[in-house]
């Protein structure tokens, strides 16, 4: 059902302090902008938005998939722009894994944002977008109360596979979309951050009608309350708003002709 992020939404204690770390270090397009919120697009399929907020801001986790071919250009282009990679306790900057390598930095805002490359993504299907070459957001995270109730629910709800499971950890799968389910008492790596809910308006695209009809049936089912307007369908569960949005310019077999493991 689900095949991508199509955006997410954050609140900002400083949108000019956004326009300088997401527009000018990074190079996000700013696809529109307003005194109260700006949206940038860094990629085609992809928007993150800021909504200027009095409140303070519990940070989150956002991953962006670079090709493998270019982490390391991508890594010095980060620190030519500014950014400081965080570091591991062994004092590396870059953690790497059997199927790729990923590193870290913050905003100003003190998200955890993450550039992250697997060597099975075929790097010839999406075009790689910006000074960093950003193929799609891979992973939002979402700390949660009962995060294996949460888990179980996504897999019959929103039809996610998951993968990496523990008592406290697991990644809930949607086309490109992994959502980093934790528990709050397990802490975000590198620095061991405290894994505060954030205020995450997350948007999941789905390929056709019949998606949204399917998930209307199942929130119906489970009790949870919903709205419907055009072609999205809009809900919340666990502290958290979710939107799956109609999104027929997002080809459903991407995923597939990726590599993704999950997609085959």
């Amino acid at each position: 059902m689900i095949t991508h992020y199509a955006s997410v939404g954050l609140p900002t204690v400083s949108l000019a302090g956004v326009r300088q770390f997401y527009g000018d270090r990074l190079a996000f397009p700013i696809e529109s902008e307003t005194p109260e919120r700006i949206v940038f697009r860094p990629t085609p399929h992809f928007a993150l938005a800021f909504t200027d907020s009095y409140t303070p801001t519990a940070p989150a986790h956002l991953a962006f998939e670079v090709a493998s071919s270019a982490f390391e250009e991508a890594v010095s282009r980060l620190k030519e722009a500014g950014v400081p990679p965080l570091r591991w306790e062994d004092g590396s900057e870059v953690d790497r894994s059997e199927t790729g390598r990923n590193v870290y930095f913050r905003d100003g805002d003190g998200h955890l944002l993450e550039l992250i490359c697997h060597e099975y993504v075929r790097e010839s299907v999406l075009p790689a977008c910006g000074p960093f070459g950003i193929l799609y957001l891979r992973e939002a995270g979402f700390p949660l109360a009962d995060m294996p109730s949460f888990r179980e629910w996504a897999r019959r709800v929103l039809r996610m596979k998951t993968a990496k499971e523990s008592d406290d950890f697991t990644f809930a799968i949607g086309g490109t979309a992994h959502a980093v389910l934790v528990a709050k008492t397990r802490r975000w790596i590198p620095i061991a951050m405290a894994a505060l809910p954030p205020a995450i308006d997350t948007v999941f695209g789905v390929p056709d009608g019949n998606c949204l009809n399917e998930a209307e049936a199942a929130l119906a089912a489970e009790g949870v309350p919903y709205a419907r307007s055009g072609g999205e369908v809009r809900f919340r569960k666990d502290g958290y708003d979710w939107t799956l949005r109609l999104t027929a310019d997002f080809p459903p077999d991407l995923p597939a002709r990726l590599g993704l493991p999950l997609s085959r």
